[in-house]
C-alpha cells in the first residue's frame, strides 16, 4: 500500500496551546466510504480549542482540526458524491483538519462550488452550517417570521457575523452582543439589527427595552457560564433558549422547575454533527449554504490567516477574543 507523509499538527495531552505539536505521519489509502484530501486551507474553531484544553475529554494522541478544503486525490470504495480531482470542503468527525494531507470519511465532505475559493470554503463550512442548523432548525414554537426578535450572543464572531447576514436576509430582527464597540460595529456592518457592548451594558435591560418588554423569541448562545442566566430571562413566553458552546465554561447544572416561572420556556443544546449525521442531511444543509454565499446576501470574512506552524498563536488570540470573523491556517 501506498503510504504518503504530511505535516500534522498533534496534541499528547490535553492542556494549553503549548501543547500543539507539528509533526510528521504517514498517510494511507482510503478504505470503503473514505477519501483522501489535500488541503489547500484549514479552519480554525472554538471547538479545537475545548478538544485540546480537555472541556472535552478526548483520546490521545490527537490530530485536531474539524474544518478544511482541498483537492480530493483518492476516492475509497462505495463513495459517488466525489470523484479525484473534485474541490471539496467539509466540517467533518473525527478530527484531523490541521495537516497538509489525510484520510477521512466521505460522508461530510461536500464539493466546493468553482465560484468559491478554497480560503473561503475552510472558513466557511463548520461556522456557515451551525449558522444554518440555528437559523433554519433551531426553531422556538410556530417558528421564525419576518420582523422577529432574536438575540445572538458573540455576534462579530466567527459564526456571528454568518448568522447576523443571513438573519437579515430572512428579515428577522437578530439583536446581536460583542465585547467591544468595535466589534459591535462590526455586527451591525453585518446586518444586526441591533447590537449591545455586554461589557459596558446591562444585555438583559437593552434586550427588554428594544422589544418593547416582551422579550425574544429565541437566544442563540455559544458563549455558555457567562451569559446563561440573563438569556433565560430574555425570552418570551414559550422562548427558546438555544445552547450551542461553551466559551467561557460550561453552564451549570439547573433545575428544569425554573423554565416554568420565567415563562414556560424551551431548552436545547444542539451540536453540529448531529445535524450533518448522514450524508443527505449534510448535502442540503450545504446546497442552502453555498446558494446564500453565492448569492452575495452572506459574505464570509476571514480576518485572520495563520501559517499552519503557527497554529499556536492562533490559538492564544482565539482563546484571547483577539479575532473577529473566521480564521484559517495556511500549508
Amino acid at each position: 500500500m501506498t503510504a504518503f507523509t504530511s505535516k500534522a499538527i498533534r496534541i499528547d495531552q490535553q492542556g494549553g496551546p503549548e501543547q500543539l505539536k507539528l509533526v510528521e505521519v504517514s498517510v494511507g489509502e482510503p478504505g470503503p466510504g473514505q477519501i483522501r484530501i489535500r488541503h489547500k486551507a484549514v479552519g480554525l474553531n472554538f471547538i479545537d480549542v475545548y478538544q485540546r484544553n480537555g472541556l472535552y475529554t478526548m483520546p490521545m494522541p490527537l490530530q485536531l482540526g474539524m474544518e478544511a478544503s482541498g483537492v480530493v486525490e483518492a476516492v475509497g470504495e462505495g463513495v459517488t458524491h466525489l470523484q479525484v480531482g473534485d474541490r471539496a470542503a467539509y466540517a467533518s468527525q473525527p478530527p484531523g483538519s490541521y495537516s497538509e494531507l489525510r484520510v477521512m470519511p466521505a460522508t461530510c465532505v461536500c464539493k466546493l462550488p468553482d465560484a468559491i475559493s478554497f480560503e473561503t470554503g475552510a472558513a466557511m463550512m463548520l461556522k456557515g452550517l451551525t449558522a444554518q442548523y440555528l437559523l433554519r432548525k433551531t426553531l422556538p414554537q410556530g417558528g421564525l417570521q419576518a420582523g422577529d426578535f432574536v438575540l445572538f450572543h458573540a455576534a462579530a464572531g466567527g459564526v456571528g457575523l454568518i448568522a447576523c447576514q443571513w438573519a437579515k436576509a430572512l428579515g428577522l430582527q437578530l439583536i446581536g452582543t460583542a465585547g467591544s464597540d468595535a466589534k459591535c460595529a462590526l455586527a451591525k456592518e453585518h446586518g444586526a439589527a441591533f447590537t449591545i457592548n455586554y461589557s459596558s451594558e446591562d444585555f438583559l435591560a437593552r434586550v427588554k427595552e428594544i422589544t418593547g418588554g416582551k422579550g425574544v423569541k429565541v437566544v442563540y448562545d455559544s458563549v455558555g457560564k457567562d451569559t446563561w442566566d440573563k438569556s433565560l430571562d430574555c425570552l418570551a413566553p414559550f422562548g427558546l433558549m438555544a445552547s450551542f458552546g461553551n466559551a467561557s465554561g460550561p453552564v451549570a447544572p439547573f433545575a428544569p422547575g425554573m423554565l416554568g416561572p420565567k415563562g414556560s420556556i424551551y431548552v436545547t443544546r444542539q451540536t453540529l454533527f448531529t445535524h450533518i449525521s448522514n450524508r443527505e442531511s449534510t448535502q442540503a444543509m450545504a446546497d442552502e449554504l453555498f446558494a446564500v454565499v453565492l448569492s452575495g446576501a452572506v459574505k464570509i470574512r476571514i480576518d485572520q490567516t495563520y501559517a499552519l506552524e503557527n497554529v499556536q498563536q492562533a490559538h492564544r488570540d482565539l482563546e484571547a477574543r483577539k479575532t473577529t470573523g473566521c480564521t484559517i491556517l495556511t500549508l
